[in-house]
């Protein structure tokens, strides 16, 4: 496993059982110079704090794993991480329980034992869509699909899509809760009794966990350019906010990732 980041596609690997975690790490290696594994992690835990630290752009994961499972690590990923692509490698008896995986934008399945042929071509598949969008979208977040429904479990899924879809612009809950037309304290109590926190919070995650991932793969940016991209255009307030949430600055965590 490396830790040069200077990758076309940076991969975190989750596995428990190591003997299959090395060998997974060295078929993903061995597909493509351009494609680097940066992390290998034997539970969802200890993969969900390699994705904050290095923000891949692939995480390929286990569904049963101990302290933190493959769903639950899905799951997480799809919330707070949307950038990041997931693929779940599984064994067939597991496979209808994966299928619950289906909601949070799962890209790819693999059936173990993985062979060197159907990860390559799953992993050089989601290569050319990961450059292809960075193309498109000169680093943008990519649209994501809204849920549906009335009950308050919809609302809040359609108000995090929402969210995940519209962070980079000038965002308030009185905006959010017009677009969905409900009133303001009614959309803030029903999102913290569903998620554990009020929306701003969340707002702010997905915008930080963006300019840590642009800081980090994007480096030609300014901190005005990543402030302005996240939804930030005051850059003062950017940095200010980035290092309550990261306990440094913009430039102090660049530094940091270009010296690993």
């Amino acid at each position: 496993m490396s830790t040069e980041r200077r990758y076309a596609v940076t991969v975190v690997v989750a596995e428990d059982e190591e003997l299959i975690r090395g060998s997974l790490v060295r078929k993903i290696e061995g597909v493509d110079a351009s494609i680097g594994v940066v992390a290998a992690a034997q539970d969802g835990k200890e993969a969900l704090e390699a994705v904050e630290r290095w923000q891949p752009d692939l995480v390929v994961t286990d569904i049963r794993m101990p302290i933190m499972d493959g769903i639950e690590l899905i799951k997480s990923l799809h919330l707070y991480h949307p950038r990041v692509r997931k693929v779940i490698a599984t064994g067939y008896a597991d496979f209808e329980y994966a299928r619950e995986a289906l909601r949070y934008n799962v890209s790819e399945y693999l059936l173990k034992p993985t062979s060197a042929k159907d990860l390559s071509a799953v992993l050089l598949r989601l290569k050319t869509a990961i450059e292809g969008q960075r193309e498109a979208e000169g680093g943008s977040l990519r649209a994501l699909p809204r849920a549906a429904g009335d009950g308050p479990d919809d609302i809040v899924r359609a108000v995090c899509d929402y969210m995940r879809e519209h962070f980079n612009k000038e965002l308030s809950l009185e905006q959010i809760a017009r677009h969905f037309n409900f009133n303001a304290s009614y959309l803030s109590k029903i999102f913290v009794k569903h998620t554990g926190e009020p929306p701003s919070r969340y707002l702010m995650s997905l915008r930080i966990n963006e300019a840590k991932y642009l800081l980090s793969q994007h480096r030609s940016l300014s901190v005005k350019e990543v402030g302005e991209r996240v939804g930030y255009p005051d850059q003062f307030y950017f940095s200010r906010v980035f290092k309550q949430a990261a306990g440094m600055t913009p430039k102090e965590f660049q530094s940091s990732r270009a010296q690993e």
